[in-house]
């Protein structure tokens, strides 16, 4: 609490604390979100399983417009990258020491999950146990790497991105919404391959509005390019009612009479899915989840200036990305351990047994959680403090090319991990190139951190 404070009084009074409560409340709403529809029940062997409720919930459908908060957590990553990068060029650093920087908050708490549980994958099938079983808990344990792939690519285009959106404003976004229908044409009509874009394209795009909200914030002070206004989000409670009207409106056209399904999050057994890649009914949603943004942002600020709930915001975005990577698998362990005692329940789903027991469950997978967070958090909360760019070296090419490279290996092996099918026997949980390459990309920008490649 001590720290806390600290922080608290510290807080630079031009900082957007808005921005970091959405933060929290995003990552918090994502885990509450997976516990609450998660389904318990048992194989043909005998074994604990798990599978979303919403294909037994279809009247909580529209409720996933606001449950489908990842738009939320790339808007407010597009402001705070560009906020970040700005200021670490004002102080004469670049591209390369930017990116570096930013791997430390990233990689290493992910690193240290991927580590842990490759470890336990080893032991249990150095125990004898089934590498096909080790492969279905291990990819339940990491589906949140698979958003991680999205804002990693993010991260990396963010230099370029936002050069291009100081040139060019909110033409950028438009853009790849308009790139974004054409993928939903190939998605609906063919050929299929044509939407694989919009897994970057979409996220992109809210993204980059994360850009123009920065800009606006930054008001007449930021060195302006020819066109300014055309780079800044208007954050005013109109454009707030236009953002929330048009996205509601959007979003009933293209699910109630167009043909793309009203959830919002992955329903089993749909033959479409808006998030899996984003597709226009996602972003419209997004539209209006901004528009309601701004609407609520007078009486947030409000309550930010007072000191307890800041401190609570700091505190949750001290270790945002350990609850995010590890809320899995809290409920991982916690089925474990109540099956291995005899009392893991496994009602009918939409039962009064089931609404019962969302309570004790919620409540018995924040324990388990708050346990992991408290072991695994400081990885994290250590990471914030590392700033490579405090004397905002400039790095040769070499240099930057190493980020970008360490980079690329990173997100290709979550790539592959995420795309690879969960029946897949693995020993080691994940594929052995896919884990060598993330260990080799983790490696470079550790290197990196350190210092290797400042000179020559």
């Amino acid at each position: 609490m001590r720290r806390l404070r600290q922080l608290a009084e510290r807080t630079p009074a031009g900082r957007e604390r808005y921005v970091d409560l959405l933060r929290a409340l995003a990552i918090t709403m994502v885990v509450l979100g997976h516990w609450s529809v998660t389904v318990i029940g048992r194989d043909a062997t005998g074994q604990a399983t798990g599978h979303s409720a919403l294909g037994d919930l279809r009247w909580a459908y529209p409720l996933t417009w606001l449950a489908q908060v990842m738009p939320v957590f790339f808007l407010v990553g597009g402001y705070a990258n560009a906020a970040s990068l700005t200021r670490l060029r004002a102080r004469g650093g670049d591209a390369a020491g930017w990116l570096i920087d930013r791997s430390a908050r990233l990689v290493r708490p992910t690193s240290t999950l991927l580590l842990v549980l490759t470890a336990a994958a080893a032991v249990a099938w150095l125990l004898g146990a089934d590498p096909t079983r080790i492969r279905e808990v291990f990819w339940f344990a990491t589906i949140p790497l698979w958003f991680l792939v999205a804002y990693l690519a993010a991260v990396v285009l963010t230099p370029p991105m936002y050069a291009l959106h100081r040139r060019l404003g909110l033409a950028v976004p438009l853009t790849l919404v308009a790139v974004v229908g054409l993928g939903d044409l190939g998605r609906l009509s063919g050929p299929e391959e044509l939407s694989y874009g919009n897994y970057l394209f979409g996220w992109l795009a809210v993204h980059q509005l994360g850009f123009a909200w920065h800009d606006a914030r930054a008001g007449p002070s930021t060195p302006d390019l020819p066109g300014v206004r055309r780079r800044r989000l208007p954050t005013s409670r109109r454009a707030g009612l236009v953002f929330l009207a048009g996205g509601l409106g959007a979003v009933l056209l293209l699910t109630v009479l167009g043909p793309w399904p009203v959830a919002m999050l992955k329903v089993p057994d749909e033959r479409l899915d808006n998030a899996s890649p984003p597709s226009l009914a996602l972003l419209a949603v997004a539209a209006g989840q901004l528009g309601l943004i701004l609407l609520l942002r007078g009486p947030a600020e409000r309550l930010l200036r007072r000191s307890r709930p800041w401190q609570l915001v700091i505190g949750v975005n001290l270790v945002v990305l350990t609850v995010f990577l590890w809320h899995l698998t809290a409920a991982i362990l916690l089925i474990g351990l109540l099956d291995a005692v005899g009392t893991l329940p496994t009602p009918a789903v939409d039962t009064a047994a089931w609404w019962a027991w969302r309570v004790p469950w919620l409540l018995l997978l924040s324990v388990v959680l708050v346990v992991l967070v408290a072991i695994f958090g400081p990885v994290e909360a250590r990471s914030g403090r590392h700033r490579t760019g405090r004397r905002a070296p400039r790095g040769t090419r070499a240099r930057t090319a190493s980020a970008v490279a360490g980079y690329a290996a990173v997100v290709a092996a979550l790539l592959v991990n995420s795309t690879t099918p969960q029946q897949t026997p693995e020993p080691l949980g994940t594929p052995v190139p896919a884990l060598v390459a993330y260990l080799a990309g983790a490696g470079v920008l550790r290197l990196l951190r350190s210092g290797w490649g400042t000179r020559g």
